[in-house]
């Protein structure tokens, strides 16, 4: 349906829909551990029908306007995605999430698309909060909040029973004040 480019390395943010059940299992194989180390993404779709029935409850959350799923394809492989989740454009409030497999790590696709996925939720639909919410040791999740210019908001200490422990929680927001600032900034900067 869509693509939008990343930029000039052929990675592209497109919609991640039931019908990519099998490249979506492909790519959970290929990082599932390294995905897994703090989240249980995609845990259950360990054959196509579990692919489905996960990249299905997304397409209801789209459907009821709660919460998306984007895949992010680099040379036309599927290596992660970005997504909404707890969507509330009655509120103004939204929480952000990503993924990776280890192959496509280092090259900025999160931050990238990222920077679509808010615009789209502060310019077009008026969400005035973004949240983004990690576990404390997951650093890369956390680089990516600061890299896009979030403020931590604190820490939910042992919020989060993942794997036999209890992890803190950190998080992280945007207002979309702070979010259209940065990007006039940035713009006054590149004339």
């Amino acid at each position: 349906m869509y693509a939008i480019s990343l930029g000039d390395d052929g990675a592209e943010l497109r919609p991640l829909d039931p019908w990519h059940a099998e490249e979506f299992l492909a790519h959970l194989e290929r990082g599932r551990e390294f995905i897994n180390e703090y989240i249980p993404f995609g845990s259950q779709a360990t054959d196509t029908a579990g692919a489905r029935e996960v990249l299905q409850r997304y397409a209801d959350l789209r459907a009821a306007d709660t919460g998306s799923l984007h895949g992010l394809w680099l040379e036309g492989k599927l290596v992660g995605g970005v997504l909404f989740l707890n969507f509330d454009a009655e509120s103004g409030n939204c929480e952000v999430g990503c993924w990776l497999e280890p192959a496509a790590t280092g090259r900025g696709l999160v931050t990238r698309a990222m920077r679509i996925l808010i615009d789209f939720a502060v310019e077009r639909r008026g969400i005035e909060r973004v949240e983004w919410v990690a576990s404390a040791g997951n650093a890369n999740s956390l680089n990516v909040a600061r890299r896009l210019g979030f403020t931590r908001d604190g820490v939910r200490r042992e919020a989060y029973p993942y794997r036999g422990v209890r992890h803190d929680l950190e998080v992280w927001s945007v207002l979309a004040r702070e979010w259209r600032a940065a990007h006039a900034r940035a713009a006054h900067n590149d004339h």
